[in-house]
């Protein structure tokens, strides 16, 4: 079985990007190219991330950031599944402080992420969308998703891994999306959606969730779940075909 550091290692590569950032609403309101680039070094013991970030003038422009983190190991707040997709984010939802969490997906010569944020409140705040593709391939992006595009029963794999035992617990599952389901989930360019609650608190248990049709039968869902008390219990990575 993969160690989480193997998956971990399944995102290298130089990926040419951006990141939308869209309010509730779903309306842009910023968006910024960019250029991530994750090498490894050491005999793979060592991952070198070097994020840049442009303006207007695009990705052949004079950088306006730049952040650069070697990684020798991994914090519990990030877990990887086997395809290199990963779901990271708050350990514990604390009184005023914001809470959110950022998600990923790999396949073939595709990256999608999505970052959910939460004011200090508890309220659903921006979504950040980040759409990524291997430099020098021929990737194209996803169509917008449809509602109608997820309705019906979906089968295939699921991976659990939960807050006191590491290792993925996996599942044969099922998932049947009706019309009411779908009813609070926020569709995407890129073939992605997010749902998750308009506000979260302590006194009660609760899922933050999204998705990515990456290929027209090919659905990935990463699902956090917190308990009543604002812990993180479990990540889990789903991947379906339509029945």
């Amino acid at each position: 079985m993969p160690s989480q550091w193997q998956n971990f290692l399944r995102n290298r590569g130089e990926w040419h990007g951006s990141f939308v950032t869209l309010s509730r609403a779903g309306v842009i309101e910023a968006d910024t190219p960019s250029i991530l680039s994750l090498q490894s070094d050491e005999d793979d013991r060592l991952v070198r991330f070097w994020l840049r970030r442009y303006g207007p003038e695009g990705r052949r422009g004079v950088p306006v950031s730049e952040t650069k983190q070697d990684y020798r190991s991994l914090g519990r707040q990030v877990v990887f599944f086997e395809t290199g997709a990963f779901s990271k984010g708050s350990m514990q939802l604390a009184p005023h402080t914001p809470f959110g969490a950022e998600y990923g997906f790999v396949h073939q010569d595709r990256r999608h992420r999505l970052v959910q944020l939460y004011s200090e409140v508890g309220e659903a705040g921006q979504l950040v969308l980040i759409r990524e593709f291997r430099a020098g391939s021929a990737a194209s992006e996803r169509p917008p998703l449809s509602p109608e595009q997820l309705l019906g029963q979906w089968q295939g794999q699921s991976a659990t891994v939960t807050a006191d035992w590491p290792e993925p617990e996996r599942a044969e599952c099922t998932v049947r999306f009706e019309p009411e389901d779908l009813e609070a989930c926020q569709f995407l360019p890129d073939g992605g959606y997010s749902r998750r609650p308009d506000r979260v608190g302590h006194r009660a248990a609760f899922q933050v969730e999204v998705g990515w049709l990456g290929a027209p039968e090919r659905l990935e869902r990463l699902i956090r779940c917190y308990d009543a008390s604002g812990a993180w219990h479990s990540a889990r990575h789903e991947i379906l075909t339509p029945c």
